[in-house]
This record gives C-alpha cells, sequence and structure tokens, in this order.
C-alpha cells in the first residue's frame, strides 16, 4: 500500500511551522522548491526520466501478463486496477533501483517488479470495499468495487495475489536469477501480505486505538520494505545489505504516509473542509502536524543512513536517495507519466 494516495492539488510541502534544525536539500532534478537536508556527494538525479523509462516498461509488461480471457469479467476487473492511469508503479520502480545496485541486467527484476504491482493492487482493492475502508475512489478512478460490484472486486484481488507468484516462477530467467534466491523472494512477499504484515496493519486500521506508528509500518511500510528486499535478493546482494534494503524501504513507505498526511491536513485546513474520517487515525491527528514534521525529519535520516552503508557502490545508490527526497517534495506528479 506503498505511495497509495494522490494528492494532486498540494505538489510541495509548505508549513507554517517547521521543526528547528530542519533544512531540506534536494538531490533530484525535477524537485522544484522545498527540501531536508542531506550531505552526500552523489551526483544529482533525474528520478523523473527514470521512473517514466520504468513505468513504460513495466506498464508494457503488465498488459502482457493480464491478458482477457474467459472469464472475462474476472481478467477485466483485474486490469482495471492494475493498469489504472493513475498507478504509480513504486513497488516495482524500488524493486528495480534496489537490484541495480548489485546487479547489471533489470530484465532479472522485471517479473518480480510486475508481481510486487499484481499484489500492490490486490491489497488495495481488498482495501477499499465496504466492510474494510469504504473507499469510493483510488488512481484517480471508482474503486474496483463500485464499477465491478463487491463480488467481482473480491475474486479479482484474490485472482493478483497468486498470479503475482506465478508471474514471478514462469517468467524469471533461471540464467540470471537461481532458484533458491527466487524462493527467498516468494516467501519475503508472502510474508509481507500475511497476518505479520499488511493483514495486520488492516486489521488495526479497522479496529482503531492509537496503533498509528504499527499501522503505519505494516499497511506503508511493509510494501515499500518488500520492494527493495525484493530487488537485493534477486541480485545475491549479501544478509546485512538485505537487513539495509529492508529497514530503509520501511522507512520511506512510512515517510512517504505521515508526507500525505500532513498535506491533507495543510490541503482541508486552508480550504475549511474536513478530511476524510480514516485519516483521523494517521499521524497529524494523533500527533500534531510539528511533531509529524519531526517525524518525518527522523524518518529521512533513518532511510537516508541505511543507504549511506552502500557508499561503495557510488551512484548506483542515486535512484533510492531520490525517492527519500520525492516521498517530501513531490516534485513531479507520477500519474502523469502514464500520459
Amino acid at each position: 500500500m506503498i505511495f497509495s494516495t494522490v494528492l494532486t492539488s498540494v505538489p510541495n510541502l509548505y508549513l507554517t511551522r517547521k521543526p528547528k534544525n530542519i533544512h531540506i536539500q534536494i538531490r533530484c532534478l525535477s524537485s522544484p522548491s522545498v527540501s531536508i537536508s542531506s550531505q552526500s556527494n552523489l551526483t544529482q538525479f533525474d528520478l523523473k526520466a527514470y521512473w517514466a523509462t520504468l513505468y513504460a516498461e513495466i506498464t508494457q509488461k503488465l498488459e502482457e501478463a493480464i491478458p482477457v480471457k474467459y472469464p472475462d469479467q474476472i481478467y477485466e476487473a483485474m486490469r482495471y486496477s492494475v493498469l489504472a492511469k493513475g498507478a504509480k508503479r513504486a513497488p516495482p520502480v524500488m524493486c528495480v533501483a534496489a537490484y541495480e545496485i548489485f546487479g547489471d541486467n533489470r530484465l532479472a527484476a522485471f517479473p518480480t517488479a510486475c508481481a510486487l504491482e499484481m499484489v500492490h493492487a490486490a491489497s488495495l482493492i481488498h482495501d477499499d470495499l465496504p466492510c474494510m475502508d469504504d473507499a469510493l475512489e483510488r488512481r484517480g478512478q471508482p474503486s474496483n468495487h463500485k464499477v465491478f460490484g463487491d463480488d467481482m472486486a473480491i475474486l479479482a484481488g484474490d485472482a493478483l495475489f497468486p498470479l503475482g507468484f506465478h508471474h514471478i516462477v514462469m517468467h524469471t530467467p533461471p540464467e540470471l536469477v537461481p532458484e533458491s534466491r527466487l524462493l527467498r523472494v516468494i516467501a519475503e512477499i508472502a510474508r509481507t501480505v500475511g497476518s505479520s504484515g499488511m493483514a495486520a496493519g488492516q486489521f488495526l486500521d479497522l479496529k482503531g486505538g492509537n496503533t498509528v506508528d504499527f499501522i503505519q509500518e505494516k499497511k506503508y511500510g511493509a510494501m515499500g520494505e518488500c520492494s527493495a528486499v525484493c530487488g537485493g535478493l534477486l541480485a545475491g546482494a549479501k544478509d546485512d545489505e538485505i537487513e539495509r534494503l529492508r529497514r530503509y524501504g520501511r522507512a520511506v513507505g512510512v515517510l512517504y504516509e505521515v508526507v500525505n498526511d500532513v498535506l491533507l491536513s495543510k490541503s482541508t485546513e486552508k480550504e475549511g473542509t474536513e478530511g476524510q474520517e480514516k485519516k483521523g487515525k494517521g499521524y497529524v491527528r494523533l500527533y500534531g502536524i510539528e511533531k509529524s514534521m519531526e517525524i518525518m525529519e527522523e524518518l529521512r535520516s533513518k532511510a537516508k543512513n541505511e543507504l549511506d552503508g552502500f557508499e561503495k557502490y557510488g551512484d548506483c545508490v542515486a535512484p533510492l536517495y531520490s525517492f527519500i527526497d520525492y516521498a517530501i517534495n513531490r516534485g513531479f506528479n507520477v500519474s502523469d507519466l502514464s500520459q
């Protein structure tokens, strides 16, 4: 569920109060104005161009992976969510970016990248159901159940989860990725979506209470963590490197959602409207904007510190550094990349 909220009306974070000692500096060429400090000497990296290229390649692979066949309606419902114009493709892009730190042929990562998008879309379809978050829109269009009905939406989500695993097994080039690595990737994804991962976060989100940190980590951090880890596993990264990617991905996933919460709070405050009820379980409602900004800085620092451990890989780490900047500054609208 990482990067799942689109806030196109407030692309940059302008807050009237900022915690002390926060200065924002941008590494991403396409990001415009505001920032949080960074001391990396990496060359400037154009995340927008990188993301746009991968967006097109992954979308084409997804088109091929989910053809319409009997029973047509299930496949149409699956394609509706996976191929939505508002999809950001953040999990697959992060997976490929992590792979390219250690590996030299991104085609090895594409089947898993597509599988992550399928699993991500399935989780969003189920989250939006009336018995869950009861969301009317997703990715800039009516939610899956509003178009196809609750029954078909449940089936579409149920079908996408195993399709992702099947796609990894059947399409990953064996000459590029040994079977032992694939087994670790499949186990990682299964753990992420299960009762100790995203399902646990959704349960606590429904139950309520002041468990916002756990909810955010499981609902949003888990997918970022899984995406980064899978890229490293495919490329044969060492165990300590995998753990760095795990902590990095978790921090970035939660960071993105904390920023979403702050942006939504500021926009609704400006417009004099109330935010969605489910946002009442977010950081701003529980801690306030100033504390939420401090949490943002802590998460940014955590993510950056993990990447600093990959210094020997040089500019190969630049895409993942730029993810941190993008999570805060939203220098471009990813949805525009599909046009």
